[in-house]
């Protein structure tokens, strides 16, 4: 194995360090060669899918050492790292949760690793805590994703992930002794714990083989019943005829109403029972995957469901609960904006409208009938906590430069009251947030918010970060977040855009489909679009410009650079789909065929793929490349690590200019959902300074 070598590595100056020779890792290349409808494609890092090899760990060893080496020595690093550090110290809460009236409640004092559990006995009560998550490991990648407790208040499940992996564990607490007991569920994914009576309902696969890489494969619904081992637990509903099918239960009612809900990655079905029938069984609501159905809740014999068939925009229908199998009655039409989030609270509607991608709550009563707008102070979005059997509303407003804020609503004045108000290291005075809308291929317009500091200089020579994604129907709306917004960039007189583009949900159904599959481009094309955008009307230039994406938004990134290498100076692609052609085959790649196709599909689709995949379109000509930095974790088992790696070999392989390509694999870390704060602060300097490195004047 070859190594980068430094000349006094601390001492480089930025100049330096853009002239440093890269003597990559020896990446070995073998000759795995795939046939897809008669067409060969060569796949010659296929050894790197194996990550458990002694061969891929001394290459993930060797590159580690290279980008530590290189990340280590940006002179700004010191200071990038004291900023997102200062931003992220300061208290954070969630919305209290109220359980036979008490308040709980996770708050984080500033940098702990993990939000710790309080409970209090009302609004006004003296906190004491439930379940501190940093004491469950000593770093802090224990982390909690669900909590759940009984009707009665007595017990408390807590699903924790640990390393970041999706792969859950379960356990319970008596809440009356604060003691947690024997009761331990492995394998659970996908899930939180759904009570009725003394158990509740969890879904899990059998033990994997392999558990970073095995596919995910017949997923059970099964029921605990607290003190039992986890071996005596009761299927409740499975798929043996559809191994990809997702199962789960809800629990509606205090156990009154159990809801299956199945699906193969994006619309699902629904089947309902009513266990205080004489013979309770399951009856379908709907029989059918073309749509999302989600159940909002039951009041007065109503079943209430928000839905988007035949409504791109969604709508609210309601069932007769007694006769469940008979034709839903619409309360709620489709109408002009997006329903992007729907609540119940004391036998009303809290509806969440996006309009341009941004939040706009109402409410309403059962019968549908608007009765007034919960104004917002900006741009932003919102979450409601409540229940419908409950009169109290609270919920969280948070923007661009505005943290999470929770306020508490009364439903018969309409009157919004602060509650919780965090102060944070920003002055939202200090900024401008503006939304633009850019014109795209087939004429459509793409809202972009740019985020800056106030009077900005426009000079065609702004240090700018373009952000994206662009897919799954998820809508990019405003929020603060203190480590992916650049304020170290923006405080030096940079733009951050943070684009909306096809295949999210801003829109409804039809945005969404428009960058799927064989409209993948559409996405693409945006970005550039907006990128662009941002040079035509004076803010920036090529040598000033970054892309940065996670997940779909890496695959965005990697495909944006294979097609335009000429628009931007600095790339990160982080845990991204690299792999077009084999996604489909690791853990839950298979959930994400809705939105790309399929290799196998046809030979049509095959190509569609190919033509687009980063993996296979790296450019070996001589083109010069931006520089780059992949990102990924070594327990991603979401988008498995040998995407990231095998796109990294092979920038490293091709003659793409003298840039720098490099990886940077973190351990004990997985896609980055529940990751410790100690942890996301070392990624985004990382992440940041390499972006800062590589377009700021010189």
């Amino acid at each position: 194995m070859k190594i980068l070598t430094f000349m006094a590595c601390s001492l480089l100056t930025l100049s330096a360090m853009s002239q440093t020779t890269f003597n990559y890792p020896n990446a070995r290349r073998d000759g795995t060669v795939d046939d897809y409808f008669g067409e060969k494609v060569a796949d010659p890092y296929r050894w790197l899918e194996d990550d458990n090899s002694a061969e891929t760990a001394e290459w993930v060893a060797a590159e580690n050492k290279i980008s530590r080496a290189y990340l280590d020595a940006l002179p700004m690093r010191d200071r990038v790292k004291q900023r997102i550090t200062e931003l992220a110290n300061y208290a954070k809460q969630n919305p209290p949760r109220i359980v036979n009236g008490k308040y709980y409640y996770f708050a984080n004092d500033g940098l702990q690793n993990q939000s710790v559990l309080y409970v209090k006995d009302g609004p006004d009560g003296t906190p004491s805590m439930v379940l501190d998550p940093n004491t469950l490991s000593t770093d802090g990648t224990v982390a909690l994703q669900h909590v759940n407790f009984s009707p009665d208040g007595k017990y408390m499940a807590y699903v924790i992930t640990r390393n970041g992996s999706d792969w859950n564990e379960i356990y319970v607490i008596d809440l009356t002794t604060g003691k947690t007991l024997d009761d331990h569920i492995v394998w659970a994914k996908f899930t939180d714990a759904q009570w009725m009576g003394d158990g509740f309902f969890y879904s899990a696969y059998d033990a994997p083989k392999d558990a970073k890489s095995s596919k995910n494969e017949y997923q059970k619904v099964y029921y605990h019943k607290v003190g039992t081992p986890q071996s005596e637990d009761k299927l409740e509903y499975s798929s043996p005829d559809n191994p990809l099918l997702f199962n789960s239960v809800e629990v509606k009612n205090d156990g009154r109403y159990l809801i299956v809900v199945q699906s193969e990655g994006y619309g699902n079905t629904l089947r309902i029972k009513d266990m205080q029938a004489a013979n309770p069984q399951y009856v379908t609501l709907v029989d059918n995957m073309d749509y999302i159905n989600n159940v909002i809740g039951i009041d007065n014999g109503k079943i209430y469901v928000l839905t988007n068939e035949n409504a791109p925009m969604y709508k609210i229908v309601a069932y007769d609960a007694n006769n469940p199998s008979t034709a839903f009655q619409v309360v709620v039409p489709e109408k002009t904006n997006v329903i992007s989030d729907v609540s119940m609270a004391d036998h009303h509607f809290i509806i969440t409208y996006d309009k341009d991608a941004s939040n706009h709550p109402f409410v309403y009563d059962l019968n549908g009938k608007e009765l007034r707008e919960i104004k917002l102070p900006t741009y932003g979005s919102t979450l409601f906590s409540c229940r419908n059997t409950q009169k109290e509303v609270f919920y969280i407003f948070t923007s661009f430069v505005y943290p999470m804020c929770i306020y508490s609503y009364d439903l018969a004045t309409g009157k919004s009251t602060p509650y919780f108000m965090p102060k944070t290291a920003v002055n939202p005075d200090d900024y401008e947030t503006k939304q633009i809308f850019v014109k795209s291929t087939g004429g459509v317009k793409v809202p972009t918010f740019l985020i800056y500091k106030k009077h900005l200089a426009r000079d065609g020579n702004r240090p700018t970060l373009v952000y994206g994604y662009g897919g799954f129907n998820a809508s990019m709306t405003p929020g603060f977040n203190y480590y992916r917004i650049p304020f170290s960039l923006i405080d030096e007189g940079g733009v951050y855009a943070y684009t909306c583009l096809r295949g999210g949900g801003e829109y409804g159904e039809k945005w969404h489909e428009a960058g799927t599959k064989m409209q993948k481009q559409n996405v693409f094309d945006d970005f550039i679009a907006v990128t662009e955008w941002l040079i035509q009307h004076g803010y920036t230039n090529p040598r000033r410009l970054a892309c940065n994406g996670a997940s779909n938004g890496g695959l965005l990134v990697g495909a944006v650079v294979n097609q335009r290498p000429d628009l931007y100076a600095a790339a990160v692609p982080q845990v991204g789909v690299m792999d077009m052609l084999r996604y489909h085959l690791f853990t839950i790649g298979w959930n994400w065929a809705h939105d790309y196709g399929r290799s196998d599909d046809s030979p049509e689709m095959f190509r569609y793929l190919r033509g687009y995949s980063p993996l296979h379109n790296i450019r070996n000509d001589g083109t010069r490349y931006p520089a780059i930095l992949v990102t990924t974790g070594d327990h991603d088992d979401r988008v498995v690590p040998a995407h990231s790696f095998k796109y990294a070999a092979e920038l490293q392989h091709c003659n793409t200019g003298t840039a720098p390509k490099l990886i940077r694999i973190d351990t004990n870390a997985g896609h980055g959902h529940s990751k410790p704060i100690a942890k996301v602060i070392d990624e985004y300097t990382d992440i940041q300074s390499f972006i800062m490195a590589n377009i700021m004047p010189q």
